[in-house]
């Protein structure tokens, strides 16, 4: 597929499409940090649910966090986010096992927003679900070890977002949760635009470039 710019209507449209093909099909839906990936997807999954009851699954690229823990082992906290603080081959070998026909009920991680932590194995994925869709700011980064999802997915799609949109999105949600100037200012400088910038420059091609519609946020 070339590029193509589409707004909501044209991106279910053109996800909805590989519902028609015999085999499992993924699709890996990228995106800076404050671009709105998650609500998007629900969107995607909320309008193709409709029509395809229990067809459709998410798989979010947070599940794979590396713990608190972990992080705090690696002097990676504070940049808890970044690429190299995900478990990218974990990610990987869960893609395989969902692409296996043999495989019938496959359990993933969730991350858990309000504990901070990941629950591995917390939801099944079924075998008669016949549409993945991927998404995570990393997922089609071109570089170690993020490249071994290079050609794990059907169609692929790059959510297109400002930078000043993401700044100001950011700083809202930061402020949500009563962090301070300075906390604020790593937060958007020292780690999510930073990582932003990642993904935008260092990201392979997409099949589909989504521009958000005005007020779909």
């Amino acid at each position: 597929m070339t590029e193509n710019a589409l707004g909501f209507s044209d991106l279910v449209g053109s996800v909805s499409a590989l519902l028609e093909r015999p085999s499992r099909q993924f699709v890996g839906i990228a995106g800076a940090p404050g671009s709105g990936k998650s609500t998007t997807v629900e969107r995607v999954f909320d309008a193709l649910d409709a029509a395809h009851p229990g067809q459709i699954a998410i798989l979010p690229m947070d599940g794979f966090h590396y713990d608190d823990a972990v992080l705090h082992q690696m002097g990676r906290r504070p940049w808890k986010g970044a690429p190299d603080t995900y478990d990218v081959g974990g990610l990987v070998s869960v893609l395989k096992r969902l692409r296996d026909p043999s495989e019938t009920r496959v359990a993933v991680p969730v991350f858990d927003r309000d504990l901070e932590i990941s629950r591995g194995s917390a939801r099944i994925i079924p075998d008669d679900v016949k549409l993945i869709l991927v998404e995570g700011n990393y997922v089609l980064l071109d570089r170690t070890p993020w490249d071994a999802l290079a050609g794990m997915f059907d169609l692929t799609v790059m959510i297109d977002v400002p930078e000043e949109e993401l700044r100001r999105r950011l700083r809202a949600r930061w402020e949500h949760f009563g962090l301070t100037e300075d906390q604020i200012a790593h937060k958007l400088d020292g780690n999510d635009l930073p990582n932003g910038r990642d993904v935008i420059q260092g990201s392979r091609p997409a099949d589909i470039i989504y521009r958000q519609d005005e007020g779909s946020l």
